[in-house]
């Protein structure tokens, strides 16, 4: 009996067993089918070689995933070069819960196949070329679905409100797609929602809709440069389980909701380049103690940095740079055990550096350059042995340097310029691993080291205290481009060595006390381009070795006490632009070779030169470059030097007594005027409360040094507006002439109307809220009744157009200056780079109207800059067009639906840009179109009919045929900047990573 119970206790697991065992065997065998079907369906792509119908299981094949029973739970292809549509029969397999795709060619629209992948938990679709819109019909996916991953690709249009009915997902991607629509508040139905990301996608200017504070659960919310307009929602203090909140680059106001604050999970807050204003203000306590990463950027920020930002331990970056924020930064935040990087550049702090900084911490950066900091550098910096990037530059520093910054081997920039450091530089510092090394305008002493680090590119000591010979280990730098050591004391000749620095490209040793003679083997500077030994006591000849300079575009020995006759050999240094041999002991003729220079600043004057002027040189343009040569003549009258003319003919001498007897009369009437005037002018520069004087970053020169230099001699250029003025800062004669400042003067509004007003404001409004290095920078505005005046810093290689295009004189047209391509492609990044800053980081973007050639300035190391600002305007919303009151800008380079319709936005940039690539591929002027009337249709033109380059760049272009590959590309990107259709025009941001791309192209030998 006992044994009839076992037997029947037995046979019904047994009937189980033997039931389940082929249905599993079954399900295995059709799994391996549909793989192979799927296979099929892809066209066989070699990454599933390994599938093939064989004894190996089909749970050890390229990317597959099974279960314990053999079936197949999960595909993972991922970056497999498939390129075929998703096929319906993947969907077969019954159990299969994670499909990941990405990285492959999949085309076409949604793959709504998926929809019966009923198990489907993970769905992987990440950079692939998907376009189209996602469909209405999105709900239809899997309920269970947890993961949707959709970044890099190309849908388009709206983000479907039926996407909040996905009540089980808890991850959606949705990043770098082109969704134009608005963003749906249905998001705030995904109430199990951990991670959501709408980055880099061009929705409809609109806000942030409130629902997303519904996601209780939400960790990661990613926005970044999502068109987001109007405020923060205060409902994001709801978002308890936020770990990293992202909504840079947008267009949000207001302040930050206090809320944000108390948030107790936040790990990290990115809300830069945004409108944000207003101060940091909480709500009670401040709960967010676990923050790691602070980020609040080019924004309108005020008030103090908080100082219970002390309190956070786990605090490693705080970025708070480029705004508004003033007082002290908080003594505590240098003892936080993990900050490594602190950017507060470009704001209005005063006081100290929190005197503990370095000491708690792994300083990496320090970057608080362009503030109002006073007193000593901290001695701990480097305690922890991390400093890498150091920039305190242009603040009201002072002492010595910390002599542990001589123990710093890690770091590799430091910027002190514009302070007033004193004493010797630290031993140590000179030998750590230091790359670039700027320590200009301050007060620093000591004898320069005969050992410096091997890897230094920039060198620049200018405006210091230094003191002795030039060492001449200064010559085992052999990545050195810069080397600046001028306006110090030092003395000697200049070693040898310095003439064997091959990367070396700016050279300036003026204003020292340099003895000597320039020796023959400066020739092997192969490529310098800016050489300048002015102001010292350099003595002997100028060599004939100079010809081996062939690089060379400024020349400057002025100020020494040269002899001998200038070398024909110099007007063979075809890259010539800018020669100066002023204040010296030169004698003999000119040589009529210097003529053939396409020079763009030539001063000869105050030596012993004799003879006639070479003719090409007798020009209206060089003026005041022959002064004080007694024994020099002109043959056109065109200079101020005496004639050439012997005629000594009674009928001359009868004429030249009448014509002096007019001279005479007419001095003393326009003296007698002159002195009326020089009385009433006097008598209000001298009253300063008739002249208003505003500076804008900081000066160190008054109103006075300024008025006294607006004469006529200083003049150097102008239009309908007013003059523009080279003006010295000098508190005595031994200064004059060492540094300078442009000064633009706009003619009062009774005398040329409302316009050049407009513009005044304009020009003041913009340039003294924006800061960057490739936007002129405005130092102050001095105004009076009736004078208003911009001082600008000093461009000495003046503008791009002068290079390209020169200038038509009196007596034809002169060809001013030739720059290499390299050179021309740097200028391109750096103007792409001021623009892009303007149009993507100013808040509201600024629109410039009038970018040329003749707007963009170079200074003396040819770095360019953005100029004149009269016609900008700044966009009330970004990415939206204004209109503007009347077309403003240039022929040739404003963008046709501007002077069509009026309306203004970043594009129209863009185009003006695209046509000074054009001028700098091409060498042509915008409105050279010829019978296409344009440059940039001409260049369309030959784009689409021609496919010979050669004849479309500049012939200056051709005699390197190295860089063509790179010509042509920056000159297709020109073609798609001045596209007629906005849309179809790159952002700035896209133009600079094009320009820069093109950079890195191999060269073609």
């Amino acid at each position: 009996m006992k044994a009839e119970v076992g037997y029947s206790s037995i046979l019904p697991l047994l009937f189980l067993y033997f039931s389940f065992l082929p249905i599993s065997i079954s399900q295995t065998t059709t799994d391996k089918q549909i793989l192979l079907q799927i296979k099929h369906d892809w066209r066989n792509p070699p990454a599933l070689a390994t599938w093939r119908n064989s004894s190996i299981s089909h749970c050890n094949w390229t990317g597959i995933q099974c279960g314990t029973d053999g079936s197949v739970t999960g595909i993972v292809l991922s970056n497999q070069n498939i390129n075929d549509a998703v096929p319906s029969s993947i969907c077969n397999l019954k159990n299969l819960s994670i499909l990941d795709l990405s990285y492959n060619n999949l085309p076409g629209m949604f793959p709504t196949v998926v929809y019966n992948c009923t198990n489907l938990k993970y769905l992987d679709l990440t950079w692939n070329r998907f376009v189209g819109e996602i469909p209405i019909d999105i709900y239809r996916l899997p309920s269970g679905l947890t993961d949707l991953k959709l970044s890099f690709n190309n849908f388009t249009g709206d983000i479907p409100a039926t996407i909040g009915q996905l009540k089980s997902i808890q991850s959606l991607w949705l990043d770098y797609n082109l969704f134009n629509g608005t963003i749906p508040g249905a998001f705030g139905n995904l109430t199990q929602l951990q991670t959501l990301t709408l980055a880099y996608n061009p929705f409809s200017p609109g806000v942030i809709p409130v629902e997303l504070g519904n996601l209780s659960k939400l960790r990661f919310l990613w926005m970044t440069q999502a068109n987001l307009q109007g405020q923060i929602p205060d409902s994001f203090q709801n978002l308890f389980e936020m770990r990293q909140l992202d909504l840079a680059d947008n267009s949000l106001i207001g302040t930050i909701p206090p809320g944000i604050w108390s948030l107790k999970n936040l790990e990290k807050v990115y809300l830069y380049y945004n409108n944000l204003s207003g101060p940091i203000s909480f709500n009670g306590s401040f709960e967010a103690q676990y923050l790691a990463e602070i980020d609040l950027s080019i924004n309108f920020i005020n008030g103090s940095i908080p100082e219970v930002f002390c309190s956070l331990q786990n605090l490693t970056i705080l970025f708070m740079y480029n705004n508004m924020l003033t007082g002290e930064i908080p003594q505590c935040i240098g003892r936080l055990p993990l900050l490594t990087e602190i950017h507060l550049f470009y704001n209005y702090l005063s006081g100290p550096l929190p005197p503990d900084l370095g000491k708690h911490s792994s300083l990496y950066s320090l970057r608080v350059f362009d503030n109002m900091l006073t007193g000593e550098l901290p001695e701990g910096l480097c305690s922890n042995g991390n400093l890498t990037l150091f920039d305190v530059s242009n603040n009201f520093l002072i002492g010595e340097l910390p002599e542990s910054l001589g123990n710093c081997n890690t770091l590799q920039r430091i910027k002190i310029d514009g302070n007033s450091f004193s004493g010797e530089v630290p031993s140590g510092l000179w030998t750590a691993n230091l790359s670039t090394v700027t320590m200009s305008k301050n007060n620093l002493t000591g004898m320069l080291p005969n050992r410096f680090a091997t890897n230094i590119t920039i060198l620049d000591l200018r405006k210091n205290q230094f003191y002795g010979e030039i060492p001449g280990g200064i010559g085992s730098l052999p990545n050195l481009q810069t080397l600046i050591l001028s306006e110090n004391q030092l003395s000697g000749w200049i070693p040898d060595t310095v003439f064997s620095l091959e990367s070396l490209t700016v050279l300036n040793l003026s204003y020292n006390q340099i003895t000597g003679e320039i020796p023959a083997n400066i020739s092997k500077l192969s490529t310098i381009q800016s050489l300048s030994f002015a102001g010292n006591k350099i003595s002997g000849l100028i060599p004939d070795s100079l010809l081996g300079l062939k690089s060379l575009i400024t020349l400057d020995l002025s100020k020494n006490i040269i002899t001998g006759s200038i070398p024909a050999v110099i007007g063979k240094m075809q890259a010539l632009t800018s020669l100066d041999l002023s204040i010296n002991s030169l004698s003999g003729n000119i040589p009529s070779e210097i003529g053939n220079l396409k020079l763009v600043f030539l001063n000869l004057s105050y030596n012993m030169l004799s003879g006639s002027i070479p003719m090409p040189l007798d020009q209206r343009m060089f003026s005041n470059s022959f002064l004080s040569n007694p024994s020099l003549c002109t043959t056109n009258n065109f200079v101020n030097a005496s004639s050439c003319s012997n005629n000594s003919s009674g009928y001359h001498r009868i004429l030249l007594a009448i014509i002096i007897s007019i001279v005479i009369s007419l001095v003393i009437i326009v003296s007698c005027g002159v002195y009326i005037r020089k009385r009433i002018y006097k008598r209000n520069k001298n009253d300063h409360t008739t002249w208003n004087f505003m500076p804008l970053q900081q000066v160190n020169f008054t109103e006075t040094m300024i008025l006294r230099e607006l004469t006529e001699e200083n003049v150097i250029g102008g239009g309908g507006a007013g003059k523009v003025y080279k003006v010295s800062i000098h508190n005595n004669e031994q200064e004059k002439g060492k540094e300078y400042v442009a000064v633009k003067m706009i003619y009062s509004s009774e005398r040329l109307g409302s316009q050049h007003e407009k513009e005044f404001e304009s020009e003041v409004k913009i340039l003294g809220s924006i800061r960057h290095r490739n936007i002129v920078k405005l130092l102050c505005y001095i105004s009076s009744a009736d004078t208003k005046l911009l001082v600008y810093e000093y461009m000495a290689n003046g503008s791009l157009h002068w290079w390209l295009h020169g200038r038509t004189e009196v007596n034809g047209a002169i060809k001013l200056g030739v720059i290499d391509w390299p050179m021309r492609l740097r200028i391109a990044i750096d103007v792409a780079k001021g623009l892009s800053y303007m149009h993507h980081e100013c808040k509201p973007a600024i629109i410039h109207r009038d970018l040329k050639s003749s707007n963009i300035l170079l200074d003396s190391e040819f770095q360019a800059r953005i100029a004149d600002f009269g016609l900008a305007k700044s966009l009330i919303q970004a990415g939206e067009a204004e209109t503007a009151s009347g077309v403003a800008g240039t022929f040739g380079y404003f963008a046709p639906e501007y002077a069509r319709t009026r309306k203004v936005n970043e594009k129209v940039d863009v185009y003006s840009f695209g046509v000074v690539l054009l001028e700098l591929t091409t060498g042509k002027r915008p409105t050279e179109g010829g019978e296409h009337g344009n440059l940039a249709d001409w260049a369309w033109y030959h784009l689409q009919e021609n496919n010979d380059f050669n004849g479309a760049i500049d012939e200056n272009l051709r005699l390197k045929p190295e860089h063509l590959r790179q010509i042509v590309t920056v000159f297709k990107l020109a073609v798609m900047c001045t596209s007629p259709l906005p849309q179809s025009r790159p952002s700035m941001k896209e133009v600079i990573q094009l320009l820069q791309d093109c950079e890195q192209l191999p060269l073609d030998f």
